[in-house]
């Protein structure tokens, strides 16, 4: 698919086939988070990769938002461990660059993901961070929920001309 056509097209998909999601894919969509930018090149990041039913079903008790992992054949979530940060108070950046990258290649393999934010709700990191088991100094950030999407890719132009500013304010 097209760069710009992936771009103006990816939507947030809540409602997913039972078609599974291929290994192929997922290592695409993990190569594209893993080539994103982060301060100092210092990639702070880790990626739990979900494909477990029971895992899947009990993310929507972490997470009031998050109902379609029932019907998503994959997730993938986004880790910050702090010790490799470069530069404090990067980390939620470049993890958000990485996940940004996910949704595009998601897209452009013809899959259906949505960004489910994690971090900064401690309500939602803390059992997370404890249903996968994380170690000490590791911080979820967002969840991604995959599959072949169950609804339309639309296009919508959100461009706001009055929103841009040359040169100042």
């Amino acid at each position: 698919m097209e760069l710009f056509e992936a771009l103006h097209t990816r939507r947030s998909i809540r409602a997913f086939t039972g078609q599974p999601v291929s290994e192929a894919d997922l290592d695409a969509i993990l190569r594209a988070a893993m080539a994103a930018p982060s301060a100092v090149n210092a990639q702070p990041w880790h990626f739990v990769v979900i494909t477990d039913r029971a895992i899947l079903d009990a993310i929507p008790d972490i997470h009031p938002h998050a109902a379609m992992c029932r019907t998503a054949q994959a997730a993938v979530v986004s880790v910050a461990e702090l010790a490799l940060e470069k530069a404090p108070g990067n980390w939620m950046v470049d993890c958000s660059a990485a996940v940004e990258n996910m949704l595009l290649a998601a897209r452009g393999l013809g899959l259906g993901s949505v960004w489910c934010g994690l971090y900064p709700r401690a309500e939602r990191m803390v059992p997370m961070a404890a249903l996968l088991h994380l170690p000490e100094g590791c911080l979820p950030h967002a969840l991604v929920p995959l599959g072949y999407p169950a609804q339309e890719f639309k296009r919508v132009d959100r461009f706001k001309p009055e929103r841009i500013h040359k040169n100042g304010w």
